[in-house]
């Protein structure tokens, strides 16, 4: 049902993992499902970024939107336990992927349609880097929590809350679909110079011979603002 392809590697050279080969892929619809309607595609940079050097963390303090610029540096590392997309229903906690021996990244448990994945290898929403959030779009019992992804706009926000009490928001700025044959892992999992987040589900042609989707769905967003839960 996931990913097909490798990540990139992670932010800080400090906690670099192996690079995954592949994501592991098991979810089967139930019943015939239909296409995943076609996203706006807005024009990418023809080459990815070039890693930033690790630099001081941002330290928030009181709930505000920060002024222009002052995210750059990111967030320090945190791990995220709760999304909510409201533009399309999705309140969902997480769960943290990791590699397999054969360095690919595990998926979301399949009996949990209300689930999301952070892969922990990589960055952690809001710290600098591009984190990585992946989610059933179906499973055996029906629709799960990102089966309305396609439908997201520039602009829709993204919050998730961190075990450190800041909530970081995002605001999508594009959502593309690839084919699982030809996935561009340096577009999808380059490290970036500010904080950027990946949701990333199946898309496209269920193929019943395969018992797989035929694309992945991204959707690439950045960071917006932030705000703390509690002192």
């Amino acid at each position: 049902m996931l990913i097909q392809h490798s990540l990139g590697s992670p932010v800080s050279e400090a906690r670099q993992q192996p690079r995954p080969a592949a994501v592991a892929s098991h979810a089967v619809p139930s019943a015939p499902p239909s296409t995943l309607p076609e996203t706006t595609t807005i024009p990418t940079p023809s080459t990815p970024f070039t890693p930033a050097a690790p630099s001081t963390a941002l330290r928030p303090s009181t709930p505000t939107t920060p002024a222009a610029g002052s995210l750059d540096k990111g967030l320090p590392r945190s791990t995220p336990v709760r999304i909510s997309i409201p533009e399309i229903g999705v309140d969902a906690p997480f769960t943290k992927l990791s590699l397999d021996a054969s360095k690919h990244l595990s998926p979301p448990p399949a009996n949990d349609k209300n689930l999301v994945g952070w892969f922990q290898g990589g960055a952690s929403p809001g710290e600098r880097g591009a984190a990585i959030v992946v989610g059933h779009v179906d499973t055996k019992t029906g629709p799960a929590v990102f089966v309305d992804l396609a439908s997201l706009e520039r602009g829709d926000p993204v919050s998730i809350t961190r075990a450190d009490g800041v909530v970081a928001r995002f605001k999508v700025d594009r959502a593309e679909k690839f084919s699982k044959a030809a996935f561009p892992d340096d577009l999808v999992y380059t490290d970036t110079p500010t904080a950027e987040l990946r949701l990333i589900t199946c898309g496209g042609t269920f193929d019943r011979s395969k018992q797989d989707y035929e694309d992945n769905l991204v959707v690439f967003a950045h960071l917006d603002s932030i705000k703390m839960t509690r002192p």
